[in-house]
């Protein structure tokens, strides 16, 4: 069995069996390639099933000398722990004496930051400047729109950009398709809605069905690296810190609504997370937003 046939193999179980999106499948092909040409040749699943926890340490151990941070050595384990869970299902060899399936490795300890919102003022601030420095009118229109829906609608950058022209004419709420292949449903406010058909009344592009509803200056599919950087101009231009990303928007959508009353149950649905633990995490974004203006305003503090 070849390199090629393992990660062939693996690739298909990530996109058809996990339902991975094409950017895990391709993180955790990678994860495996290199592992794959540190050993031996003629690997097979048998083989890779027996990897133990000091071939794996001794693998990251050259991965961190060559820069590797915590949070990328955190994941890249996971990964290859997940890899060899798979290796050891397709082995033969289910009870060898060296197949421990996960093994049992510890990664680095990686401090869990929490996200940091930008004001109602500060995000419609943002996608205007956006909008203002664009080359031409309709692509003023589009970026408007799309940061419009990560922070009217709470979308990930990835689920806006993904969005197909049949979801026109717009409606009341909208229909994505998220992380894992998880749908959900999520209302558009009026201004959401103005700004995305104020981009499609201007978009010199056919928007045919099947097609991405948003798109570049030469016709394709917009690509996530063209907002990132009209954002980055924009919050330099207002001042702003360099946590104020596009996925920032979305954080703050959920920390404001969360401000506002919203139950976590609602947002969790809102926001497409597959467990409420990730959804918590909000609860003590806005106990910190609290103690900041507390420690701001109060004489005392």
């Amino acid at each position: 069995m070849t390199i090629v046939d393992i990660l062939e193999a693996w690739n298909a179980h990530l996109a058809q069996s996990r339902r991975r999106s094409p950017h895990t499948v391709r993180a955790y092909a990678a994860t495996a390639a290199r592992l794959l040409h540190t050993l031996p040749a003629g690997q097979s699943w048998a083989t890779i099933a027996r990897l133990d926890a000091g071939i794996l340490r001794a693998h990251l151990a050259e991965r961190r000398a060559d820069g590797l941070g915590n949070v990328s050595a955190a994941r890249e384990l996971s990964a290859l722990k997940t890899f060899i869970a798979f290796a050891r299902e397709q082995s033969d060899d289910h009870r060898g004496p060296g197949d421990i399936g996960r093994p049992r490795l510890r990664g680095p300890r990686v401090k869990k930051g929490l996200p940091r919102p930008i004001t109602p003022d500060e995000a419609v601030n943002l996608a205007e400047t956006v909008a203002d420095d664009a080359s031409q009118p309709w692509i003023a229109a589009r970026d408007r729109a799309v940061l419009l829906l990560l922070y009217g609608a709470g979308m990930r950058i990835a689920e806006a950009l993904a969005l197909p022209a049949s979801v026109l004419p717009l409606g009341e709420t909208i229909m994505i398709t998220g992380k894992g292949g998880r749908q959900r449903v999520i209302p558009l406010l009026p201004i959401v809605r103005a700004g995305v058909e104020d981009y499609i009344r201007q978009c010199p592009w056919p928007l045919v069905k099947d097609q991405p509803l948003f798109r570049g200056a030469k016709g394709g599919a917009l690509a996530q690296g063209m907002v990132q950087r009209a954002v980055a101009r924009a919050r330099t231009f207002l001042g702003l810190p360099a946590t104020a990303t596009p996925h920032a928007l979305r954080h703050s959508f959920a920390t404001h609504l969360l401000s506002a009353g919203a139950d976590l149950r609602s947002l969790q649905e809102l926001l497409g997370h597959a467990s409420l633990s990730s959804t918590q995490i909000y609860t003590k974004v806005d106990t910190a937003t609290l103690l900041d203006v507390y420690r701001n305003a109060h004489p005392r503090a």
